[in-house]
């Protein structure tokens, strides 16, 4: 099916980014306005140099408007087998949000927390860009944490493994 137009219909467009495969982040933040978590799909690397990263978060949610008053944020990479934990991040936020963490062994980061056995990109917000309902932010990586596992992937509405492609 190919849909060609000055506008691409919405649902079109839904269904085409339901066929491309994503890591499963939960992003993380922590400062002033307090601590924050929710799984996000759309993030990416920006630059080697320097280090950064953008996420984008709907910019009516609370993840928003906390990684913006606190400045910081954390992207946490999932590991394979932490649909578990994605789903618990996933949807609107509890009344209280830091209710999201609970009974999960985290590391507490300068920038939000660190989950268990993820990768881990804390970064200091430098730029935040309206487009359309998101908010698109703009990391400069002030520390890693390189957990080594293979990553959580969302594709055509469910969490999926990662597995190598043999000849």
């Amino acid at each position: 099916m190919t849909v060609t137009s000055a506008t691409v219909d919405r649902d079109a467009f839904l269904a085409a980014m339901r066929q491309v495969a994503a890591t499963v982040t939960v992003v993380t933040t922590e400062g002033p306005a307090g601590r924050a978590g929710a799984t996000v799909s759309a993030f990416t690397s920006l630059s080697a140099d320097p280090p950064s990263v953008l996420v984008c978060l709907r910019a009516d949610s609370r993840i928003a408007r906390t990684v913006l008053d606190n400045r910081a944020f954390c992207v946490n990479v999932l590991p394979e087998d932490a649909a578990d934990v994605a789903r618990a991040f996933a949807g609107p936020s509890p009344e209280d949000p830091a209710a999201r963490f609970h009974g999960l062994d985290i590391i507490e980061g300068a920038h939000g927390p660190l989950l268990p056995r993820a990768t881990a990109f804390s970064c200091a917000l430098s730029e935040h860009v309206l487009h359309g309902t998101h908010a698109i932010c703009i990391g400069a990586v002030r520390a890693i944490s390189i957990a080594g596992e293979r990553p959580l992937t969302y594709l055509s509405g469910d969490y999926h493994r990662v597995r190598p492609h043999h000849d």
